[in-house]
């Protein structure tokens, strides 16, 4: 950018998700999993700023930046690049500088690069001015790029199916009360968890039908009543995430010890989400998981909230030219 130059900049806040139930279904020819999966978006945000910048970048603070790759293998930079191949109309767009403050685990099971891509869309078609790019064409990017990427657009509670992608709406009222502990150290690969899912199946001889939604489930989010939630949770993964990391059932059997309603894995893991009643119980299980439970860090979170949003836009004028002063001595001339 020249001197003149203004500079813009979008401000996202984008939440992280649990996995309330997760059905894994059959391993299809491209290689993915046929899952039925519903999803809940939680009050624990990253939030991503985007600018106007003299060539591609990406930048991370936060309390997990250490475990985010700041190259071009980053997830968000892929995003906003994508976006910019991927848009009707052509011509040059600027590149853009992207910061991320990290707080949502990483490779924790919450999709927090998921979320960090779709904040990236976000903000890449408000910063780039794209209002021909329609919500179809942004979520087509989206799911090109990452499962979970078009639900945290969107937010709220929905069931995603196919390997993720395909997103439709679960209409309830209430909210429900969380209480997360994410493992330092724990971090599990998604493949590998998936991998030893399937050595589990193949080890019982079992072959897993079509995965569909459970109807309890359903009902019970309709009515966010927390004991029907509790009763109907489900997890697939959550066998073959304690059989890698063996840690993960002590901390199950701890949170329900001292009072979560229920525990489960969120998604490939390691983070373990406990249901509570009320925040009332959720701050009871919180201290009491900190006095007595297996060291991790505990948020509470509260679902379902929105998916990303705008949530500021700054405006950098260009700065004006520097006046040029006449010469005290006059002009001069050879």
């Amino acid at each position: 950018m020249s001197l003149g130059d203004s500079t813009d900049a979008i401000a996202v806040r984008v939440p992280g998700k649990i996995n309330l139930e997760l059905v894994v279904g059959p391993v299809r020819e491209d290689g993915f999993h046929e899952v039925s999966t519903i999803l809940q978006a939680v009050s624990v945000y990253d939030r991503v700023t985007v600018s106007t910048a003299d060539r591609w970048s990406v930048h991370v603070t936060g309390p997990y930046a250490d475990r985010v790759p700041a190259d071009d293998s980053n997830i968000a930079l892929v995003a906003a690049k994508t976006l910019a191949r991927r848009r009707p109309r052509r011509g040059k767009l600027e590149p853009v500088r992207i910061d991320i403050d990290k707080n949502i685990p990483v490779a924790g099971g919450m999709a927090g690069g998921s979320a960090n891509a779709a904040a990236t869309l976000l903000a890449c078609r408000e910063l780039w001015q794209l209002d021909h790019v329609d919500n179809d064409l942004l979520e087509q990017v989206a799911a090109g790029i990452g499962s979970d990427v078009p639900f945290l657009l969107h937010g709220g509670t929905a069931i995603a199916s196919g390997r993720g992608e395909q997103v439709t709406p679960v209409l309830g009222r209430g909210e429900l009360h969380w209480v997360l502990w994410v493992g330092e150290g724990l971090g599990l690969s998604t493949p590998d968890v998936y991998a030893e899912c399937d050595r589990l199946r193949d080890e019982a001889g079992l072959e897993p039908p079509a995965p569909q939604p459970s109807e309890e489930l359903m009902t019970a989010l309709r009515r966010m009543d927390a004991d029907e939630v509790a009763a109907a949770l489900r997890n697939d993964l959550q066998e073959a995430a304690v059989s890698l990391e063996p840690r993960l059932r002590e901390v199950l059997e701890a949170g329900v010890e001292l009072g979560a309603r229920a525990a489960l894995v969120s998604g490939s893991g390691p983070t373990v989400a406990f249901l509570t009643g009320s925040q009332a119980e959720a701050i009871d299980l919180s201290v009491g998981l900190a006095a007595n439970g297996p060291t991790g860090d505990i948020v509470r979170a509260i679902g379902p909230v929105p998916g990303a949003q705008v949530v500021q836009h700054t405006r950098t004028p260009p700065r004006p030219p520097v006046p040029t002063r006449p010469s005290p001595l006059g002009p001069v001339t050879d």
